[in-house]
């Protein structure tokens, strides 16, 4: 059944009171409307039915884990799995008329959520030179383009291949052999933009860049924390982990700007109490902190430890695992111990109280987790913030025991295995290595670029060829204009893609739109019916196979779009068996088994019911770091500030959004309803500021660069955000996010903590997109 095209909404504000719980009857009910809205009844009922299931389909959406095999729920998913997984499942098309009706200018005038729901690509197409509509384009003709422009440039290092996490492990892999043969290790990824940080902070103190829990360990938790994450809307099946954890004795500290509803109780659909009854309580504690505070608080926590341990000696600190398993503690503790308390207390606007009730949780619980996500890490101290989670962590022992740990949330379903398949542009040798013993040729070994620095390349002039597998790179990077201005630098820029998206809007001098499989439909291939596997937050990996028929015969799968670009491109070199590959995705896992540590034995062992889970050194007691043993950091205070009159933005997603994509202008936990240009602010900043509730204002961020960067056109609303700090949607404000304002080491864009000036607006002007 054909759905009619959808129009744009008006954009008209209601407001009502923020939720003070997440999911319950409402998240069934809208996962429902949303779903029937995009296709039929039969459809709906074969993704959700086999969403998460033992050999069904994996949510495209988050990376939560799943419970083991003979655990799971008939309805193993959340509100927004369902909404993303028939979001995929459309009955709409955008097919070769719709690009003859539509210009390219013109779509680029239409907003996220428009593109989005005109539905599924169906054909391969061009936009020719000085063109301003796409054409249709054979696919040997596409793939024979795209790889002459790889083939006419100068040095392989002046092409860029991104990747999303909603790549398969298979294509993912494929991916960085095709780009490695080819010359250059420029692989940028999502991960770059959301949790590097997290990754070069475990790597430096802990020799991993994973997180060290799994799912039992959650439940079996006496205390977790909940660092700048939104599990509600974010990966709302932690909520069930998290209820479950509480009805074992579990408590839970939520840290955050905003009181986010899924923080405060949960009302689980698959329980009677849910239903009808209050649900679960989940923060028993919630800390309101200051945007950027964490680093502080972490710090405060540390020093109020050592000096518990001061007056009773032996009662608080972990010396066995401290003596045998860690370095750098005195350095450590002299550093920790004369960080102010006015510092730290300025840094997160929270009293000493609050922090030492805090400490006495601690000091009550055997077993700690802390959980964060990119409220944590897209600051500029994001790197020394989550060092400082691992001190807090290593000071008592939480670590590679049942129950204890650091827990990375990563948001998007298979950004962790496209690491692990070699998806970064700094790859060790060892991995090269590896690649070299397989496949008989030399991977290039200077370091490419990441996303930031791709952009500054493409600026620059520098990079004339740009390949995104999956994902929306213009919409999820930064500093929105100059992102444009760069992407449309280069010669070709070309896209595997399900569906539309802002990315294909901004072209380079010649763009290419490759319509490929989604994860929901069947992938027949000549040795039969293919799946491919993800990689959870918790290193499980597992299978995921299609349920659907192709939303049209024209789609070729990831692997079989790379696969015959790489024989355009590279021809018999390196003597990569491509055909094989695109042939039986099985010849694919066989080589990751024999290259990637961990995958051993990988199609015969994924193949069980719950796949894989991978060994993580830390919980067998190996540090792979200089030293051998976990790290110790002295973390140097560091507090985000605004000017008098201005206020620290962070940039969020709306619970009706899949990452860049929202699906409606709605909100509803926060209260939000028909628009998403809005800015939250705590009402006595809007006092102060001299601001009132439905104003219209400008956001215009202040960096050193000098540059005015502005949103145009929000609307104010009340909220109790943390004082001194605000909050807005994105991708709305990733304009205000400068290009050169990055987290220390990492060089992940800082998008938690942008200094922006409200001006206010003579009256509601137009809607622009950005």
């Amino acid at each position: 059944m054909k759905k009619a095209p959808r129009h744009e909404p008006d954009e008209r504000l209601s407001t009502t009171p923020p939720k003070k719980w997440a999911a319950g009857v409402p998240a069934v009910t809208h996962a429902l409307e949303y779903s029937l809205e995009e296709t039929t009844v039969r459809r709906t009922a074969t993704t959700l039915l086999t969403m998460n299931q033992v050999a069904g389909i994996d949510c495209p959406g988050c990376a939560w884990a799943d419970p083991a095999p003979g655990h799971r729920h008939r309805n193993e998913y959340c509100e927004n799995g369902a909404k993303h997984i028939n979001d995929e499942a459309t009955a709409r098309r955008v097919t070769a008329d719709f690009f003859r009706g539509h210009s390219v200018s013109e779509l680029d005038r239409r907003s996220d959520l428009w593109l989005n729901q005109q539905g599924r690509l169906t054909a391969p197409m061009v936009k020719r030179p000085d063109a301003d509509h796409y054409e249709p384009i054979s696919w040997h003709d596409a793939l024979g383009l795209l790889s002459e422009e790889l083939t006419s440039l100068d040095s392989p290092d002046e092409a860029v291949f991104y990747t999303s996490g909603r790549a398969s492990n298979e294509s993912a892999f494929v991916l960085q052999l095709f780009a490695r043969a080819f010359g250059t290790n420029n692989l940028p990824d999502c991960s770059n933009m959301c949790h590097e940080s997290s990754g070069f902070a475990l790597h430096e103190t802990l020799g991993t860049g994973k997180g060290t829990v799994s799912l039992d360990d959650i439940h079996q938790a006496d205390l977790i924390f909940l660092v700048g994450q939104n599990p509600g809307t974010n990966h709302p099946r932690q909520l069930s982990a998290l209820e479950r954890a509480k009805l074992n004795g579990g408590r839970v500290i939520a840290v955050n700007t905003l009181p986010e509803a899924g923080l405060l109780r949960f009302k689980n659909p698959q329980r009677v109490r849910g239903v009808i009854g209050p649900g679960t309580r989940i923060a028993d504690r919630f800390l309101h902190i200051r945007s950027g505070g964490d680093l502080a608080l972490f710090q405060g926590l540390n020093r109020l430890l050592l000096e518990a341990e001061d007056a009773r000696p032996g009662t608080v600190l972990d010396h066995d695992f401290i003596r045998s398993s860690t370095s750098g503690f005195e350095e450590f503790s002299r550093h920790v111990r004369a960080i102010a308390w006015d510092d730290i207390l300025t840094a997160t606007g929270l009293t000493r109280q609050e922090i030492e009730q805090v400490r006495d949780a601690v000091l009550g619980s055997k077993r700690v987790i802390v959980c964060w996500a990119m409220g944590v890490t897209q600051q500029r101290h994001g790197v020394p913030t989550v060092r400082e989670i691992v001190n807090f962590l290593m000071l008592r022992g939480n670590l590679g025991r049942a129950g204890a740990g650091a827990c990375p949330v990563r948001g998007h379903s298979n950004v962790q295995g496209d690491r692990t398949m070699g998806i970064w542009e700094q790859m060790p040798d060892s991995f090269l290595d590896a690649l070299q013993r397989e496949f008989g040729f030399d991977p290039p070994r200077a370091h490419g670029l990441d996303s930031v620095n791709s952009i500054r390349a493409m600026r620059e002039g520098r990079i004339r060829v740009f390949v995104s597998l999956a994902g929306n790179f213009v919409r999820a990077a930064p500093d929105t204009a100059v992102t444009e201005e760069a992407m449309r630098r280069c010669r070709l820029t070309a896209h595997i893609s399900t569906k539309l998206n802002r990315s294909h809007t901004v072209c380079g001098r010649t763009a290419l739109i490759l319509p490929t499989l989604g994860r929901t439909e069947r992938d027949i291939q000549p040795s039969g019916e293919q799946f491919v596997t993800v990689e959870n937050s918790m290193s499980e990996v597992h299978t995921s196979y299609g349920r659907l028929d192709p939303a049209s015969k024209l789609l070729l799968s990831e692997v079989a779009i790379l696969c015959r670009l790489a024989r355009h491109t590279l021809g018999g070199k390196a003597g990569i068996p491509w055909d094989r590959f695109e042939a039986d995705y099985g010849a694919i896992r066989h080589h990751i088994s024999r290259i990637v540590p961990g995958f051993h034995d990988f199609n015969r062992r994924v193949a069980r019911p719950g796949g894989i889970r991978l060994p993580n050194p830390v919980n067998e007691g190996v540090f792979a770091t200089a030293t051998g043993r976990a790290l110790f950091t002295r973390n140097a205070w560091d507090m985000s500030r605004a000017p008098e009159g201005h206020l620290l933005l962070q940039t969020l997603r709306s619970h009706d959004q899949w990452n860049t994509i929202p699906y409606t202008d709605n909100d509803r936990y926060r209260g939000i309803h028909g628009r998403r240009r809005v800015v939250l602010v705590n009402p006595s900043d809007m006092a102060q500021l001299g601001l009132v509730k439905g104003q219209f204002v400008d956001l215009v961020g202040v960096w050193t660069d000098g540059v005015e960067r502005r949103a145009e056109d929000f609307e104010v609303v009340p909220y109790p955000t943390a004082r001194g700090c605000a909050a807005s949607y994105y991708p709305e404000t990733n304009v205000l996010v400068p290009l050169d304002s990055v987290a220390e080491f990492s060089n992940q864009p800082t998008s938690k903590g942008v200094v922006v000036r409200l001006e206010a607006r003579a009256a509601a002007a137009g809607l622009p997109r950005s």
